[in-house]
Parts: structure tokens; sequence; C-alpha cells
């Protein structure tokens, strides 16, 4: 049975004698889609289908409740076995639909606040032991996706082997410096199209891959996103707004600014080399190009940090031989050798 089938069948059982209709909403870059359900008194619900031979619906329910702290759907029906959901409905409008539609900065400055006030909320409720752990393994994992799936199938290079040591002594310390953050609850994908323009507050999607892991990671998917980019002195002045209000709240963020600017930096490092993998991994694997486009974006953001340290000079030598220079790399060569003349 086609699964729009038995997702309108399921949902008869939740509305019995009453009419309704069934949109499609979403979709997940995963298997897993969203429709809404439109209801005789112009209420409407979320129904989430998602697959059991491809999707455990168990670590959506579990965060829900450990996120319940900040707006996160209400869960009204469940069928395990089946993998659908019934969900309450957050309303139409992303944080992203509503920065393209209006780009004014000061509008997007005001609902990037209330962004990172619901952020602060969720990492204030942040105890160990309750969500899976970020460690190191995870970190390897999600590295790893980029010598496999960006520079192995996305541009044909495989690591030769001097490049498999540039990889290595970028990881060696890249991992020390991630791993030194104090940790929180991290949402994992705590992004502009995750967030929705809800009376209030926002609501907050997408959580069920939650752990607990450094306290920048969320941060950066923010504020580093795939879809819209920002100016660096706006993102600096969102990432001084936020750790005003982290340290106030009492999150354990480091006290030196510059020192949290640079955890901000070298999270950031991972999340994109992991996020140009993963975008990758969608197009040729899983046929999904709606992605690709996006992954320049993540190399100009690893290439203006790779070059800000010294330390991740490896990281700036790779990635020049996988994509090579553009123009803002040449201006920064032709910087450095008029200094070094001068």
């Amino acid at each position: 049975m086609p699964r729009e089938q038995a997702l309108e069948m399921w949902l008869a059982t939740q509305f019995p004698d009453t009419p309704f209709r069934v949109e499609f909403a979403a979709a997940d870059a995963d298997f897993r889609r969203y429709f809404r359900v439109l209801l005789p008194d112009g209420s409407t619900r979320i129904a989430m289908d998602a697959p059991p031979e491809h999707m455990n619906t168990d670590p959506y329910v579990a965060v829900r409740e450990v996120f319940a702290m900040v707006n996160v759907p209400k869960i009204l029906a469940r069928d395990r076995e089946q993998g659908f959901m019934l969900l309450e409905d957050l309303g139409r409008v992303t944080f992203l639909a509503a920065l393209e539609h209006d780009p004014r900065p000061e509008v997007h400055r005001t609902l990037l606040l209330e962004a990172i006030d619901t952020l602060v909320t969720l990492q204030g409720a942040s105890r160990p032991g309750v969500l899976p752990e970020y460690d190191r393994a995870l970190l390897v994992r999600e590295l790893n996706l980029f010598p496999e799936w960006f520079a192995g199938k996305e541009l044909g290079k495989p690591f030769t082997f001097a490049q498999r040591q540039l990889w290595d002594a970028t990881l060696s310390v890249l991992l020390p410096r991630i791993e030194a953050q104090p940790r929180v609850f991290v949402h994992r994908d705590f992004i502009v199209r995750n967030l929705m323009l809800t009376p209030g507050r926002p609501g907050v999607l997408d959580f069920q891959d939650a752990v607990y892991g450094p306290v920048t990671y969320d941060l950066v998917s923010l504020l580093r996103d795939a879809f819209i980019e920002w100016e660096e002195a706006f993102v600096l002045d969102l990432v001084v707004r936020y750790w005003e209000k982290a340290r106030a709240a009492g999150l354990p963020v480091n006290p030196d600014i510059d020192a949290f600017w640079q955890d901000f930096e070298w999270m950031g490092v991972q999340r994109h080399l992991k996020v140009a993998g993963i975008f990758a991994r969608l197009y040729h694997r899983d046929g999904k190009d709606k992605y690709r486009g996006e992954i320049p974006r993540f190399v100009r953001y690893l290439k203006k940090a790779a070059r800000r340290y010294g330390e991740l000079a490896p990281l700036y030598q790779l990635l020049l031989q996988l994509v090579g220079r553009d123009a803002t790399d040449e201006a920064i060569d032709s910087s450095f050798s008029a200094t070094r003349l001068a």
C-alpha cells in the first residue's frame, strides 16, 4: 500500500466522522515527510511520515520531552509500527522564509536574537546523562564525510598520501580544541529552516538528533547557514550578543570574548567539513540535488577560518589543492607579499 494511502487511512482513525484534507508540507534531507491536515473548523495538524524500515521515531519522542522548555510541537497521536505521528502545527512560515522576505538588517537582527534567546533557554536546561554524547567517535565520523563524499565523489579527487597527511594534521589540532569546549544540550540542526515564526517565541523543529556536546555548535549552525549568508561584522555582533546573554544566564561559555570567538570559529570548521560531505552525499548517494548548490558557501566558510589561524594552515593548503584559489585568496596572498616586502 502506498505510504500516502496508509497515512490517510490512519488519519481517518484519528478524526472519525470528520472530513479532512491532506496536503504536502515539507520533506527532510532523510526519509521523513510532513503533511498538513486541514480540518473543517479551519484548524490544522501536521502528520509525520517516517518509514519504519528507514527511520526510528523513538528519538523524536524522547528529545521532544527533553526540549519541552522551548516551543516544540506537541505529539497528539502516534503509530510507532507504521511510523506515523500527528503533531501540533506551528505554522507555515519558517525563519528562513521571513528573513528572505525582508532583507533589512534590523529585521534579521531581531529574528536572530529571538532564536538566540531560545537557544540560551534550551542550553540553560542542560544536564549530562540525558542525551547521547557528542564524543570523538561521532565528531570523526562526521568529519570523514568530507574526504569520502566531497573530495572523493563530488570533486573526484580522493586524497593522495600527502593530502591524507594534511588532513590528519588538521584533525590533530581541531579535535582537541573542540573537545575542550564546555558541554550543553545540542539541537544539532539549529538553523533558520528549522525555526518557525510563531507568536510569542520561535517554534523549534527537527530536533531528534540532539546530543550533549560543545557549547558553540548550535550558534554556528544558526549564524553560518547553508541558505543565507551574513556579513562578518553582523555575525560577530550576534556572537557577542549571544555571549552576553549566555553569561548572564550562567552558561559555561569562555569568559574571554576573543577566546569564545575562536571557539565558535573552530567548531565551525568541523561543522562546515561535515556539511560539505553531507550535501555531496545527498546528491551522489540519494539523488537529492537541493543542497548541492550550497556546498561552495561552506568551502568559503572553511577558507576564511583556515586563513585566520596558523594551526589550520594544513587545512588551507588542502583546500587550495582540492578547489584552487579564488579572488579572495589572491587578494590576501598579495597583501601578505606586500607586507613581507615592506
